[in-house]
């Protein structure tokens, strides 16, 4: 007979997670795959306790988590005892749901349009150990050949992501746009929506989820319709549109407005008489959604607490808008692709056109935002982690299986202190990421 310190000791070695279950660090790659194809057998349970866990409706102080086959199957009050549970011991710090990014070109020096698959896992890697758990790859204004050939690397690396942050389609940026608005997209791409390319892009693949345009454009709200037929999200962006174009624009399908008050008009005049913007009218529409660049560069801390008074927590998407250079140091970077991208300079926090006359996406990671909301624009912890969750779960229909640690949904789960410094990162229930 076996006693049970030799039971439980095998039930970790089944599920290779050992070292992180005991807070060890990485995982490596092949106890990771012994965990996943445990997992998906239905090994043993893991239950996570002692937590402080975070539901969209309650906060549990003491909280147990358990998953079982890459699912939260229990989610209860205090230490709950599961016979055969590998156990993870929360040492009563923050559990949440995984982090959602709606819109992130890359990170860890690589852009999700390098061309490689290396660079998307890579990139996943290095924004799961900051608290992201799903993601939508976001390509800018470009090459349609480039645009192409992104589809095949994005299903390839797809297969092969076991370790990062879980792909959930792509995110078109561009090239519709205003070319006033164009912040860093490449103003060699800006144009009309065209009917015959877009229908023709749709067509190779099924993996986009969500595509932008400046809704004034001709031909935009056509192309709403058209995404909206398709099942694609149709978002507002770099746009110099006023309230009334906006208002035709939410009825035909643009429900989310990008990165809001970044490459987007404010109040303008037109023959001396004024305007409300793109901004404004996000603030009217109660129903639009809105996405922040919430890395406290973007967005100073007054417009950050006046989106949150003005939308709350059940209509703002927090995201990174990150690129390549998210993770690294200070210096020159390149914003899109490496054969056709744009130089930039990465200082202050943030990245910056060479002539410094606009940011150029972002450095930020999740667990940043999240950060920033809490200690420069005062929202309680509640609410910034809503809005980098269920929020944007809801925002992409997906809020079915990610975005709140509710019995039946996918295990994605954070552990983090007060500081939102990242201790354990857990996609569909295996530890991708464990803090030293």
């Amino acid at each position: 007979m076996k006693n049970k310190g030799e039971n439980r000791r095998e039930f970790i070695q089944k599920l290779g997670v050992a070292s992180i279950a005991l807070g060890s660090g990485m995982l490596s790659t092949n106890s990771f795959a012994q965990a996943n194809a445990v997992n998906s057998k239905k090994g043993p349970k893991i239950k996570i306790y002692n937590g402080r866990i975070i539901t969209p409706y309650r906060v549990l102080p003491h909280g147990t988590i358990v998953i079982e086959g890459g699912k939260i199957i229990d989610v209860s009050e205090g230490n709950i005892e599961i016979a055969g549970a590998i156990e993870i011991d929360a040492k009563g710090l923050n559990v949440s749901p995984g982090f959602i990014d709606l819109h992130c070109h890359g990170g860890g020096g690589h852009s999700f349009l390098d061309g490689s698959v290396n660079a998307y896992l890579k990139a996943a890697e290095m924004h799961a150990r900051h608290g992201t758990t799903s993601m939508y790859p976001t390509a800018t204004s470009g090459e349609k050949e480039e645009l192409f050939k992104n589809f095949e690397i994005y299903e390839q690396a797809n297969k092969q992501n076991t370790r990062g942050a879980q792909f959930l389609g792509m995110f078109l940026e561009g090239p519709y746009y205003s070319m006033e608005q164009r912040g860093a997209q490449d103003p060699r791409y800006i144009r009309n929506p065209n009917p015959e390319e877009y229908k023709e892009i749709l067509a190779r693949t099924s993996i986009i989820k969500r595509w932008d345009s400046a809704p004034e454009k001709e031909g935009a709200l056509e192309f709403a319709r058209y995404l909206r037929s398709k099942g694609v999200m149709a978002s507002m962006g770099h746009t110099n549109a006023v309230y009334e174009d906006v208002l035709v624009a939410f009825e035909n399908g643009y429900t989310l407005a990008t990165h809001l008050y970044s490459g987007m008009a404010g109040v303008t005049r037109r023959n001396s008489f004024r305007f409300a913007g793109g901004v404004e009218s996000a603030f009217l529409i109660d129903e639009m959604n809105v996405e922040v660049i919430a890395d406290g560069k973007h967005l100073p801390a007054p417009l950050l607490k006046l989106i949150y008074k003005q939308k709350g927590a059940d209509h703002i998407a927090l995201v990174t808008d990150s690129m390549r250079a998210a993770g690294m140091p200070d210096g020159d970077s390149i914003l899109g692709s490496l054969e056709n991208g744009i130089k930039v300079i990465v200082e202050d926090g943030v990245a910056k056109l060479p002539d410094r006359t606009s940011f150029a996406g972002s450095v930020a990671t999740t667990d940043r935002l999240v950060r920033t909301m809490v200690t420069l624009a005062d929202v309680p912890l509640k609410d910034a982690v809503r809005m980098a969750t269920i929020t944007p779960a809801n925002i992409m229909g997906v809020a079915d299986r990610k975005g709140s640690l509710v019995p039946g949904k996918d295990a994605d789960i954070l552990i983090f202190d007060d500081n939102i410094q990242i201790e354990k990162t857990i996609i569909k229930g295996n530890v991708v990421y464990s803090k030293i």
